[in-house]
């Protein structure tokens, strides 16, 4: 009882952020190797992965819509997603010897990748619906750092079984399910927060001691909403879009090279024994330079760092991951998986400062969520392409056409972002579309100032 008097909202946070980032797709990786071990071929492999990006791809904008819109408490949105989301990836448990149970394991990739479009714009929501603007920054991030270090225990208690049980690896999914239920047993000690504010309006508020908001008894209002058309048509949204679009078109791919120039498949062609703790240290070592990018981003951020140096430090980490690749490509194993820290930085730095640039793009247009669906459906195109074209590459003109062509497409949004996107720090809430959220901000100072 005292262990869960101790739990305040931003422990609650910073563990459900660490369960969920075990149900993330990293495993993918190690879902492939045991289905070529137990009979498929690469080409029903390939198909199986992509379903999941593929259909997140398309759900995430409405996904996010409907997070905004829902008078739902958004904590069970967050609960059933992940529930369905383990589930889902469990059923690779059920697959026989050979190249079939292919209706089973496609139909479940569609599941995932609809009840995964609702974990990012839900927890985005409750953060912001029980924090604020103010806060939102700092909370986030901490949810961030915490989501990388669940995706690096994922890795190593996954990577450790599968290597322990090769070739039988069925076993180390059961992270998954076990992610799902430490996930759902601290959802209940989320505060719901002010359900406006999570969609990105100034709501009518009481600020808490533990510095958690509740939305006020007479929070009756309800601002009117920017119209569609106006929020995507907004040139920092266009020019995120695009930026991201590039940088995952390119960077996608590269991670698929890595791994097949690093170790040795056996002569049937599935992954050998001594591919996979080096698979799960490229993962680790990324997931744990973004944990470090997300501190250090943070801090800089409290700071006054603007977001546009910090995006475009990340962006810049891809083409010089690229060319030490090509470089090292013929020095072992130790030089290739060390490239993957220029991954976490990269990823870090992106994946940190996107949600900060949506909400500050976004904020009082009650557009918050769908905006953050959209931009997430833009990166997957990106990735989605990126698998495929470049392993086209591959199979065609080589490794090092592939990476080449990664090199140079990470070079567009760099020039993109740098060129066209203005500075958002400090713009947050500076939005045209506030209309009766001035009269929500005026309360809402009334309201801290008697907490």
């Amino acid at each position: 009882m005292i262990i869960m008097n101790c739990i305040t909202p931003v422990i609650a946070f910073a563990l459900v952020s660490f369960s969920l980032g075990q149900l993330g797709d990293g495993l993918n990786i190690f879902q492939g190797i045991y289905l070529v071990g137990v009979g498929w071929n690469e080409s029903s492999v390939g198909v199986a992965l992509s379903l999941m990006g593929g259909t997140a791809l398309v759900v995430q904008t409405f996904a996010g819509d409907l997070v905004d819109k829902t008078t739902v408490d958004r904590r069970i949105f967050l609960g059933v997603a992940s529930i369905v989301t383990a589930i889902s990836a469990l059923m690779i448990l059920f697959v026989q010897e050979g190249n079939n149970d292919h209706a089973l394991i496609f139909g479940t990739k569609v599941l995932e990748g609809i009840a995964s479009s609702f974990i990012g714009p839900c927890l985005a929501a409750l953060t912001l619906a029980s924090f604020g603007p103010n806060d939102f920054d700092r909370i986030m991030t901490n949810n961030i750092l915490w989501g990388h270090i669940g995706s690096v225990a994922s890795a190593v208690f996954a990577g450790a079984l599968a290597y322990g049980l090769y070739p039988n690896i069925k076993y180390c999914f059961l992270v998954i399910g076990f992610s799902a239920i430490v996930a759902i047993l601290f959802l209940k000690f989320l505060p719901e927060g002010d359900p406006l504010m999570g969609r990105g309006f100034h709501g009518k508020t009481v600020t808490q001691e533990d510095g958690s908001i509740i939305a006020s008894h007479d929070n009756t209002d309800h601002p009117q909403a920017a119209s569609y058309l106006e929020v995507f048509l907004d040139r920092k949204i266009f020019v995120l879009c695009l930026t991201g679009f590039f940088f995952h078109f390119a960077n996608a791919n590269v991670l698929l090279v890595l791994g097949e120039l690093m170790g040795e498949d056996n002569e049937d062609g599935s992954v050998s024994r001594k591919a996979i703790p080096l698979i799960a240290g490229a993962i680790v070592l990324a997931q744990v330079t973004m944990s470090i990018a997300t501190v250090a981003g943070g801090k800089l951020t409290e700071m006054g760092v603007g977001r546009k140096a910090l995006f475009l430090t990340g962006l810049i980490t891809l083409p010089m991951r690229c060319a030490l690749i090509i470089w090292w490509k013929d020095s072992g194993d130790a030089f290739l998986l060390s490239t993957q820290i220029f991954d976490g930085l990269g990823g870090g730095f992106f994946g940190l400062l996107h949600p900060m640039l949506v909400a500050d793009i976004t904020f009082g247009t009650g557009r918050f969520n769908v905006v953050m669906g959209l931009t997430a459906s833009c990166f997957g195109l990106g990735g989605t392409l990126s698998n495929l074209l470049g392993q086209m590459i591959v199979e065609h003109m080589g490794h090092v056409a592939s990476l080449t062509g990664s090199l140079f497409v990470s070079l567009i949004p760099i020039a993109i972002f740098g060129i066209f996107m203005p500075e958002t720090l400090g713009q947050r809430g500076a939005n045209k579309h506030q209309g009766s959220d001035l009269e929500g901000i005026k309360h809402d100072v009334h309201y801290h100032e008697m907490a």
